[in-house]
C-alpha cells in the first residue's frame, strides 16, 4: 500500500530531522533539504519575520553543541498528498519548545524538506 508506505517515509524524514536539531547535525540537515529550502517564522514585535534558506538555516545549526540527552519531540500529524507532504510536530532546541510545519517533496524515490513555517511554543523567542 503506497499511501502507509509513503506516510512511513515522511514520517521517518521527520524523526531523522528532530534528532539532526537535537545532535546539531548540520550535515544530515543540509542532505535532507531541497537546494531551494526556505525556511520563515511570524515576526516577532517590531521586527521583520524571519526568512533563511538552507546554507543559514545549517550554519545555525552547525554554530552550536549537541545537546545532551535523547531527542525531545513529538509527531503531531502527518499528511501525504500524491508527491507532497506536510508534518506538523513539536520539538525541544533549549531553551526553546518548537511547533514546526514541514512541507516534503517528494523527489524520485527520497523526499526532501522543501519548506519549514515554525513558531516558538515555548520559550524566549527566537531572534534574527
Amino acid at each position: 500500500m503506497k499511501d502507509a508506505a509513503d506516510t512511513d517515509a515522511v514520517r521517518a524524514r521527520a524523526e531523522a530531522y528532530c534528532a539532526a536539531l537535537h545532535h546539531a547535525r548540520a550535515d544530515v540537515l543540509e542532505a535532507m533539504c531541497d537546494e531551494g529550502f526556505a525556511m520563515r517564522a511570524p515576526a516577532a514585535a517590531g521586527q521583520e519575520p524571519l526568512r533563511w534558506d538552507r546554507a543559514t538555516f545549517t550554519a545555525r545549526v552547525a554554530a552550536r553543541e549537541p545537546f545532551p540527552g535523547d531527542p525531545s519531540f513529538e509527531i503531531l500529524s502527518v499528511e501525504v498528498a500524491g508527491d507532497i507532504a506536510m508534518v506538523r510536530l513539536w520539538v525541544d532546541v533549549p531553551p526553546r519548545r518548537y511547533e514546526d510545519f514541514l512541507g516534503f517533496l517528494r523527489t524520485g524515490a527520497d523526499w526532501r524538506l522543501a519548506t519549514k513555517l515554525f513558531r516558538t511554543a515555548q520559550g524566549p523567542a527566537l531572534e534574527g
